[in-house]
């Protein structure tokens, strides 16, 4: 996609304040002097067999590139695919019945939508919120030193894969499901109080993968300590058993020549550090200063931000892992 986005024309309007050309998590444009919208759309074919679950997900994700901005979610347009004949319509009423008591829980008000007859069935949302351009918070802009905190555990790739070839206990669906459907607001309203110099929402590139993004525009390298990293229980059991999702092998082709690995790193680690994840946690880079207040709040607010990593120098790889 970053190939063919890159021969389209660039927006040079003044009040576009944040387009494509970086890979944000979603678009900003200005409406005043102290305000603009922050706008996004994502969807995709179910992950879980339950479709209430699956509808809360699927909004919860695309209310994630609201939060990883900074912003603050206001309204939605539901889009649908539904295989009209194929299956039964409480599917698809199921489904939107999740997003809609998710986005609720959100505070966002559903405006309407579109649908089309798809052979797939697709669900996701258009979010469109409000933000303070003197608090907009980009992928950009980590800082050598800046401390480097996930607000989600990894692995919902490898669960969801072990979901669909029945390797899954109910713990397993639970728990994954859990992580999902968990919104990242409280993370979002820490990082702009403790003014956060970058960040960004973990999903289908992998961990790896948006890091590269912060620190390859930020100019600077980013190193994970993998003893760190926190995973969803059975996630490691899910890699070591090969219950791997098609995209990882795709972010570990473009990641390859963009990352030290450590020597010797076995083939589950790589399927972790790779996974794409659907609706994952926030990767938030703040100052040491900074750090401290946002793990003190995130603690008083049941907030899991773990510490993984920091931002160093450029290095001949944007991101090192280390062991």
């Amino acid at each position: 996609m970053a190939d063919l986005l890159k021969d389209l024309p660039v927006e040079s309007n003044p009040n576009l304040l944040v387009g494509f050309e970086t890979s944000d998590d979603a678009g900003i444009y200005r409406i005043n002097d102290r305000q603009a919208l922050v706008q996004t759309v994502d969807f995709f074919p179910p992950i879980l067999d339950d479709p209430y679950a699956f509808g809360q997900v699927a909004a919860a994700n695309a209310l994630s590139d609201i939060y990883a901005m900074g912003g603050k979610p206001l309204t939605a347009l539901n889009i649908v695919g539904f295989p009209e004949g194929v299956m039964p319509p409480e599917i698809l009423r199921k489904i939107l019945l999740g997003g809609f008591d998710k986005l609720r829980e959100a505070g966002v008000v559903i405006i309407g939508g579109h649908s089309i007859k798809d052979k797939e069935l697709k669900y996701g949302v258009a979010v469109t919120g409000i933000i303070d351009i003197n608090k907009i918070i980009r992928n950009i802009g980590a800082k050598v030193g800046d401390r480097i905190f996930l607000t989600k555990p990894l692995g919902t790739g490898l669960i969801t894969t072990g979901i669909k070839r029945n390797m899954a206990s109910q713990d397993d669906i639970d728990t994954v499901t859990a992580s999902m459907t968990a919104l990242n607001n409280t993370a979002s309203e820490l990082m702009v109080e403790c003014g956060a110099h970058a960040a960004t929402d973990i999903t289908g590139f992998g961990l790896l993968g948006h890091a590269y993004e912060m620190a390859h525009c930020s100019e600077v390298s980013i190193r994970f300590h993998l003893g760190k990293l926190p995973l969803l229980p059975n996630a490691l059991k899910f890699a070591e058993d090969w219950a791997v999702p098609g995209g990882t092998n795709a972010n570990m082709e473009y990641m390859a020549d963009k990352v030290q690995l450590p020597p010797n790193l076995t083939d589950s680690h790589k399927f972790i550090l790779h996974d794409p994840q659907t609706s994952g946690g926030l990767l938030i880079a703040l100052s040491p200063e900074a750090a401290e207040k946002f793990s003190a709040m995130a603690q008083k607010r049941n907030l899991a931000a773990v510490e993984i990593g920091d931002v160093i120098n450029k290095a001949a790889k944007e991101i090192i892992v280390e062991l």
